[in-house]
């Protein structure tokens, strides 16, 4: 309900420029919300222990899609980040399959080896799976990419893998980050260099010539809004800024929640996060169970990072990323995926309790 209101009131500049009308906006994304609620209710009933046996074959399978949509991918906002679905006409995003997919075939390996002591030659199929899809997704998406990368790190660090193996794998990723850099490869590298240079330049109160200047407009009118919000914000619908921001529903949804709901509407929806990531990080303490620990744990670091990231970004804390809100920004395929990640959530759960009854 939350996510309506806010994308009803955010899509104001959209409705405009297309000539649909907000009501259109407001209908088709009701529509996702209601089908992402629906992937949510069938995977919390689904065993999650199954989809352990089929996450190795949807990594290499997103590993494909995301070089299929590094090469041949629809546009969207000037990103090559989506691949339209034959028949149905639907564009996805594959970094959603990929996270997903890694999470979940990572959780698994790590499981079976919790009780035996890790040696590199058992650990190097693990790193060689993060750094192969952290990087087809960077080709594209490098935010993404980091955010990966952070998530599985946790994800390994929890696993009690050594303290060398991690470095081994930070080390990994400099190289690959490194070659796609000089090597200019990558569509959104450029782009990614450029903003966190823009950010850092910015903190020393130096800005070069050639600055990102879209950037720093966005930034700008993202603290107009937060400032306009005030305490107790100018009203759900009444925002101004969403008609400047230009990804209002998405990247920088965070701040015209605060300039409709004011500092407190910001600071519940920070709580919301942090309660989400408590349950998440409770579960996983209370487990009994490795793999459902250790999946419940990457999957909540996941969606609880995003969210912090594009938090950040809105209140000029990092640089521009273009990462949407989860569960409450606008979205299509990204938003049911979201829903299928907390289904996974809550059946492992179901799981706990279940384990706590016999």
């Amino acid at each position: 309900m939350c996510s309506i209101i806010v994308v009803f009131s955010a899509t104001g500049k959209l409705a405009i420029l297309s000539g649909q009308g907000t009501f259109s906006f407001l209908v088709k994304h009701t529509a996702i919300v209601v089908a992402s609620l629906g992937a949510m209710w069938y995977f919390h009933k689904f065993d999650y222990h199954k989809f352990a046996t089929v996450s190795n074959f949807c990594v290499f399978l997103s590993i494909a899609l995301l070089i299929y949509t590094y090469k041949y991918g629809v546009s969207i906002n000037d990103a090559r980040r989506w691949v339209r679905v034959p028949l149905i006409g639907m564009t996805f995003m594959p970094s959603d399959l990929a996270k997903l997919s890694l999470i979940t075939n990572l959780a698994g390996m790590l499981a079976k080896r919790q009780h035996v002591e890790y040696t590199f030659v058992e650990l190097l199929p693990m790193i060689l799976k993060i750094l192969m899809v952290c990087t087809c997704i960077a080709l594209t998406n490098v935010s993404t990419s980091a955010l990966l990368f952070s998530t599985c790190f946790l994800l390994m660090f929890f696993g009690r893998v050594p303290v060398q193996y991690l470095v081994y794998t930070m080390m990994g990723l400099f190289m690959m980050g490194t070659i796609l850099v000089m090597t200019g490869t990558g569509s959104r590298i450029e782009t990614a260099r450029n903003r966190i240079a823009n950010y850092v330049d910015g903190i020393k109160g130096k800005k070069k010539p050639g600055a990102d200047k879209d950037s720093d407009y966005q930034i700008e009118r993202s603290f107009f809004a937060i400032a306009n919000g005030g305490l107790t914000g100018k009203g759900p619908g009444k925002s101004q800024q969403r008609y400047f921001l230009s990804q209002a529903d998405s990247d920088f949804v965070y701040s015209i929640i605060i300039e409709e709901w004011g500092m407190l509407g910001g600071i519940f929806v920070l709580g919301l996060y942090l309660w989400f990531l408590y349950r998440g990080m409770k579960a996983v303490d209370s487990s009994g169970r490795a793999f459902g620990g250790l999946l419940s744990a990457g999957l909540t670091f996941s969606l609880v990072i995003q969210a912090m990231v594009n938090m950040s970004v809105a209140t000029g804390l990092g640089p521009v990323t273009g990462q949407p809100l989860p569960l409450l920004s606008w979205g299509g395929s990204s938003l049911i995926f979201t829903g299928i990640t907390v289904g996974i959530i809550i059946s492992v759960s179901r799981d706990k309790v279940k384990d706590a009854a016999l």
